[in-house]
Parts: structure tokens; C-alpha cells; sequence
């Protein structure tokens, strides 16, 4: 959210024409695809639903909601799969989550949000493609919305043209057993994250010749990343965030690496050579700071019940609190991470100013 108010105040005019995104990224490449304004008031409205965002707004905290989930949890694992146990639907309840994106992006009644394909047709918007992952099929799925857009199919990968609703933000923000999983047609999906190999993919299929990238991996240092982040043996909230970290975040720098050297030896290789590939110029951006540290700073801010089952898996015991992250929903944390944002911005404004005002070309965000 940081960049985006850092472009928005630089670029106030700036038109993104291809938007893709997941999990939370989604939630902004949606917002923004659909807003009929320029940029600088899109991001606006957007950075006030962020930096005023309480947990209660994203899923359910009260107690008889987090007991009752924890019990049906209890009853599945110790009911041998018998019919008597009630079917699981993620730890926690996100009816809240769907509510605030409703308010958000005022989808019609039929979810479709109506937005996208007004600046669709008045040309604000030429793609955007919010991900996906299929518990049915195990492939990333790539939702899009676009004029003259051609569908892909990869290895575990694939497109599907369609008009995005807010079920479509809801399966790709719904973390891996923590968030119910979501139907779209014939099949239940997850977080795009969980199995985008290539997350700089959809933005180069929409056409994109620019792409303006950010994941929230702290680059560690090779001191930090030997430093030890656990007691002897690591604690649940220890291996989970190494887990979700591996499945959301690896993949991102290794896609920036491949582009980049398929770049480099497009070079030496002439046009008719070239079997469909382009050189597409990339921006990627990382923190500066550890999000994760910087979540356990805030941990003492989450509502009690949560966070003493938090407690409860080693939230204490470890200096690694990648899985806080994900769930600290609380408007001192996120604004923190915006100011840290617009500083990283700031520090890549050179690269970002190249990047934006090259050859007149479909440029996009990841």
C-alpha cells in the first residue's frame, strides 16, 4: 500500500492499464481496476480502508466463534472421518472480510463488480487477473477481465476469462486452512499464492512490456538468516511461517531472476529468433524492514482470545512471526508497513521514474 501511495503522490495522473494481483494483492489490483477516478483518488480512498482495518473487519474474534471453531476442529480429528463430525470450513469465520469488500468495491447483485467493466469500456483498463488456487485440480488459476485477451495453459497453471466478483477476491485472499475455501464454478479454491509458480506470468500474458512489482519478503541479511529464531525445538507458529513463507514468497524472487536472465540473452538474439519471447523491463520491490518482526511489535494489540491461541502455538517462542503477518489486521501495524512502503519507494524512485516514463508501452502491476 506504501508504493501506491508513493506512486499516487508522485504520478497523480499515472494510468495502469493491466493489474494483476493475489491474496491482499488482489484486493488492491481489484479496487483499482474498478475505480472510475484518476489514480491519486483511487489510492486515497484505498489507503483509508487499509490504515483503519481491525481484525473483527476481516473474520470473526468473538468467543463463541473461535471456541466453536476450535471444537469442530477437536471433534473432526478425533471422529475417524465418521458422518457424525461436522465438516471443516477453515480455522476462523471471514463473513466479516466479505462484508468489508462489498462496502469496498459495491459489487452488483449479481457479485459482479460492475466497475471494471465501465473502465473497460471507456479504455482506462485494457487487463487485470486476480489468482487463484484449486484444491480440486491443484493448479493456479488466473481469473481475468480484459478486452482482446488471449487464455494461457502452463504446467499447474492456466487462465480463465470471466467478470470478477467478489467471490473471486474471497478465494484469493483465503489463507491455506486458516480461511474457508471458496467455490468458483465446479471447484474450491485457496489463496493464489499456494501454487503460482510464476507470479509475474499473468501481468506478461495480458501484454504487459513493464511491470512494476512488490512482495513483501524481507530481503535477511546472511548474518539475520543465521541467526537463530527459535529454542531448540520450533514451535507450530515457528514452522508455519516457513511454510506459508516457502509457498507465498519464494517463487516471486525466483520469477524476477528468470526474467531478468531471459533478458539478458534476448540481447544476443535476433527478433525472428526469438520464438514469442520479449524483453519485458521489471521493477521489483522488497521491504527494507522484517514485516514479520515488526508484526510482533503490534501481537499485544490483537483481541485476547486470539491472541492467547496465537500464544498458545509458539507466538512467543520464536523471533519469526511470518504467519503474525498475515493476520495482523490492525490499523497502528498497517500503517507502519505504509510508511515503510513509501520509504522503500522513495529509495527506488530512479528506477521507478525510468521504468514509468520509458517507450510509450502497456506497462502494469504485480
Amino acid at each position: 500500500m506504501g508504493l501506491l501511495r508513493w506512486l499516487a503522490r508522485r504520478y497523480p495522473d499515472l494510468r495502469l492499464p493491466m493489474m494483476t494481483g493475489v491474496s491482499a494483492g488482489a484486493i488492491n489490483a481489484v479496487f483499482l481496476a474498478s475505480h472510475p477516478g484518476p489514480l491519486s483518488t483511487a489510492v486515497d480512498e484505498l489507503s483509508r480502508i487499509w490504515t483503519s482495518l481491525a481484525v473483527d473487519q476481516v473474520f470473526r474474534v468473538d468467543t463463541r466463534s473461535l471456541v466453536g471453531n476450535l471444537v469442530y476442529w477437536g471433534m473432526r480429528l478425533v471422529g475417524g472421518g465418521g458422518t457424525v463430525a461436522p465438516p471443516l470450513r477453515g480455522l476462523v469465520d471471514t463473513t466479516p472480510l466479505r462484508h468489508t469488500l462489498e462496502a469496498a468495491l459495491t459489487p452488483e447483485a449479481s457479485g459482479e463488480i460492475g466497475g471494471i467493466h465501465r473502465n473497460l469500456e471507456a479504455n482506462r483498463l485494457v487487463g487485470l487477473a486476480v489468482g487463484t488456487s484449486s484444491y480440486t485440480t491443484g493448479r493456479s488459476v488466473a481469473w481475468v477481465q480484459g478486452r482482446d485477451i488471449e487464455d494461457w495453459e502452463r504446467p499447474f497453471r492456466l487462465s480463465r476469462q470471466t467478470r470478477i466478483t467478489v467471490n473471486h477476491v474471497m478465494a484469493s485472499t483465503a489463507l491455506p486452512l486458516l480461511f474457508p475455501a471458496v467455490k468458483l464454478g465446479n471447484a474450491w479454491h485457496g489463496d493464489g499464492g499456494i501454487r503460482l509458480t510464476s507470479p509475474l506470468s499473468a501481468a506478461i500474458h495480458l501484454g504487459a512490456n513493464r511491470i512494476l512489482a512488490f512482495s513483501t519478503r524481507y530481503p535477511r541479511s546472511r548474518a539475520e538468516a543465521e541467526w537463530p529464531q527459535a529454542p531448540p525445538y520450533p514451535p507450530p507458529m515457528q514452522i508455519a511461517g516457513q511454510l506459508l513463507s516457502s509457498i507465498f514468497l519464494d517463487d516471486h524472487d525466483r520469477d524476477a531472476l528468470t526474467l531478468t536472465r531471459i533478458n539478458r540473452l534476448l540481447v544476443d538474439v535476433p527478433v525472428s529468433r526469438r520464438r514469442g519471447l520479449r524483453h519485458v523491463d521489471l521493477v521489483f520491490i522488497r521491504p527494507s524492514q522484517d514485516i514479520g518482526r515488526l508484526a510482533a511489535d503490534f501481537e499485544v494489540r490483537l483481541p485476547r482470545l486470539f491472541r492467547h491461541l496465537l500464544r498458545s502455538a509458539g507466538g512467543r517462542e520464536t523471533t519469526n512471526s511470518d504467519l503474525l503477518s498475515l493476520l495482523m489486521f490492525d490499523a497502528a501495524y498497517l500503517k507502519a508497513l505504509v510508511e515503510i512502503g513509501e520509504a522503500d519507494a522513495e529509495a527506488r524512485a530512479d528506477e521507478i521514474q525510468a521504468l514509468l516514463v520509458g517507450a510509450p508501452e502497456p506497462q502494469a502491476m504485480a
